[in-house]
């Protein structure tokens, strides 16, 4: 019987593998293939096939993740949608809630929507906010649109109403008739997509979903049929941004759950990572070729939100973007990696990202035809990557074209050298990703105290020290198959689902049969989609309400018994909203009535139980010796000096040595800095120690 598990993570830069058989584990990184992603991904998988010495057939379960969703909305290369709406309410795309970012800008600039005003079509019908029909859908008149929809090429259609979370049989009229005219036009319906209140983010996220869905479903089946090809047969998988596994047929319909999809493994496993040592409360740091992902995990859960915001026009703007309300792993994710490009503004002052190198042509030493300096070219200069063995020895190192493009883009027009060139490069990407992660904390009401630092991912290892000197943080540790820790957590995760829908109920008028047959419908329907990949495995149910004090503008969640409620629950239930709101916002508001605007269920398969770390002997430490040295310069003192180059593969539980030093593997190299040492714990992980931290 196949037994083999593979995951497969496209970024923006690397196509990273992993695959585990028989206890044992075997990873790659291959360079992604922009104009055809499964290009990529079948090099990757043929090469892995053959390293691990398997067949396509010991393939029992295969996951994927991918930013081909993100990528398509930011770079406005999805579908040409249309959206039809409730009329009078063409607009509310463009109008949003009417907030500003910045309101002392008077230049401000908002997100364009993805659809033009003149595919925002209205059509005449209105429910009222319980779902009655105030007037009857016109379908004819929605029938007399199918001539337009066909003139303008419309490849994808969005249908948002008013009110439809509570009432969805308008939406699904409405479908049946473009269906039955326009075969072969994707239809998205918001009751389906985001079945809750709030009109811009329920449209808005209708619409993302919409403008990606023909291009990702195309994808996906490309792949399934390339897979098959090659004899791999068994499920595909897709990982959401929620942090659960969904089957293809699901990703197909609602690939808006998959735009952070590769963060979220990251999290995954860093949260798997953390149980396994221990470390209750983490920051998750996983840097990768085009962007830096931070995450905070809490009691090993990381911190998860519903609602995220993609093509943001201010960077680091939050409310800058377009909203899409659907579960999300929280983090911040900047532009920040190996292939982030560095230039001098009109200031004179060094910048770096958001905009990056990608696989093609990638950074200038990559020796493909890029010309303009990245971080790895940066970090080449310093002498922290040998030429000869980045990415496993795939990809040599242009030396001399990575100094070329500091000096001309940065060196030449600040008198500086392309070492001290590289050195401003690293130390700012350092400050910018440090920045961010001090923002997210303090959004989050947290600090860095007692806290441990996973870095992973490419360049994860590489920046880890310096980035936990600058937010406070004395302790990092950095995993086996660090470089590709994103697709190793797609194969810590669960096969789960979240369902969430409205139904405003206040505390003093709770109907509790209303909400207990919402709540098992809801339960149903995330039962049938986890059922489809679940194989038999046991499930774990968690529900949610999301709460309010009447009159306020923003909930927060509130958990429930996962059982059927009873008039005795209603009590109990408002008294944990006090305990939640006493911790959010110091003391809850007495006298006040409290107003629940939607619930959640999520049902996922049981994780597998985690094995503790191994103690590691008190003895006498095993002797380690450097396989050679390096001259690298150090970002904090500028210095040049010589620092041992350890290899990984060959350092055994217990090791200890002190910085400054290297530990090189295929896919990452770990910087121990001047101040750190290092120690190789029970499961090979490597933690590195600030002196005195």
């Amino acid at each position: 019987m196949p037994s083999a598990r593979l995951a497969v993570d496209i970024g923006g830069t690397f196509t990273d593998l992993a695959l585990e058989h028989d206890g044992r584990r075997t990873t790659l990184k291959v360079l992604t293939t922009p104009a055809a992603p499964e290009q990529g991904v079948m090099t990757g998988v043929r090469a892995i096939l053959e390293a691990a010495g398997l067949q396509a057939g010991d393939i029992a379960l295969m996951i994927h993740g991918t930013t081909l969703a993100t990528n398509a909305v930011i770079e406005r290369k999805g579908a040409r949608t249309a959206l039809l709406t409730t009329e009078g309410f063409r607009d509310v795309i463009a109008m949003g809630n009417e907030s500003r970012y910045d309101q002392y800008d008077l230049n401000i600039t908002l997100p364009e929507p993805l659809v033009p005003r003149h595919l925002r079509l209205p059509v005449p019908e209105r429910l009222d906010n319980t779902g009655k029909v105030l007037r009857p859908l016109d379908a004819e008149a929605v029938r007399a649109l199918i001539p337009l929809l066909q003139r303008e090429q419309v490849e994808s259609i969005a249908v948002g109403l008013l009110h439809a979370f509570v009432n969805p049989a308008h939406e699904r009229q409405v479908r049946g008739i473009l269906e039955q005219a326009l075969p072969d036009v994707a239809v998205s319906i918001s009751s389906e997509v985001s079945p809750e209140m709030r009109e811009w983010e329920r449209f808005s996220t209708t619409v993302a979903n919409a403008y990606v869905q023909p291009m990702m479903a195309r994808y996906l089946r490309r792949l399934e049929a390339e897979l098959h090809g090659i004899g791999l047969a068994a499920p595909l998988f897709l990982m959401m941004s929620g942090g659960g596994l969904t089957t293809i047929e699901t990703a197909c319909r609602f690939p808006i759950r998959l735009v952070e999809s590769g963060p979220a493994g990251g999290a995954i496993f860093s949260a798997h990572v953390a149980r396994q040592c221990g470390l209750e409360n983490v920051l998750s740091f996983d840097m990768g070729g085009t962007t830096a992902k931070i995450c905070l995990i809490d009691d090993f859960k990381p911190q998860t939100a519903r609602t995220f915001e993609v093509a943001r026009v201010g960077r680091f703007r939050k409310g800058s973007g377009l909203p899409l309300r659907i579960p999300v792993i929280e983090m911040v994710e900047i532009g920040a990696g190996g292939g982030s490009l560095a230039h001098v503004d009109s200031m004179g002052r060094i910048g770096v990202g958001p905009e990056s190198a990608g696989a093609d042509p990638g950074p200038a030493c990559y020796g493909r035809g890029g010309a303009h300096p990245a971080v790895t070219d940066a970090n080449l200069t310093l002498g922290r990557y040998d030429p000869a063995r980045f990415a496993g020895g795939s990809i040599a190192l242009d030396v001399d074209a990575a100094h070329g493009a500091l000096v001309a883009d940065v060196g030449s027009k600040l008198a500086l050298t392309a070492e001290m060139a590289a050195l401003a490069v690293v130390e700012m990407v350092d400050e910018n990703m440090s920045n961010a992660a001090r923002v997210h904390a303090i959004e989050s009401g947290k600090t860095y105290e007692g806290r441990t630092l996973i870095a992973f991912g490419g360049g994860g290892p590489v920046h880890g020290c310096r980035v936990a000197e600058k937010v406070g943080i004395g302790r990092v540790l950095v995993p086996s198959g660090a470089g590709v820790g994103s697709a190793i957590g797609f194969l810590r995760a669960p096969v789960g689902y979240e369902v969430v829908r409205s139904l405003y109920q206040r505390f003093s008028s709770f109907d509790v049969d209303a909400v207990n047959g919402l709540l098992d419908a809801m339960r149903l329907e995330a039962m049938a989609a986890v059922e489809q990949g679940s194989f038999g495995a046991p499930v774990t149910e968690t529900r949610t309400a999301y709460m309010r004090y009447v009159g306020q503008g923003h909930e927060i969640p509130v958990p429930l018994p996962a059982r059927t409620l009873t008039a005795d629950d209603v009590a109990l239930i408002r008294a944990r909203y006090d305990e939640e709101y006493a911790r959010f916002y110091d003391r809850p508001v007495p006298g006040s009535d409290v107003e629940i605007m939607s619930y959640a269920v999520v049902v996922t398969t049981v994780p597998e139980p985690v094995e503790s770390l191994p103690v590691v002997g008190e003895g006498v430490a095993p002797a380690v010796h450097p396989v050679r040295s390096q001259r690298v310069r150090d970002t904090v003192s500028g210095e040049v000096s010589d620092w041992a180059i350890y290899d990984r593969t060959t350092l055994p539980v217990g090791a200890r040595f002190a910085g400054p030093a290297i530990v090189a593997e295929d896919e990452t190299s770990t910087l121990v800095g001047p101040g750190w040492s290092a120690v190789v714990n029970g499961f090979g992980y490597l933690e590195l120690t600030r002196d005195g931290g």
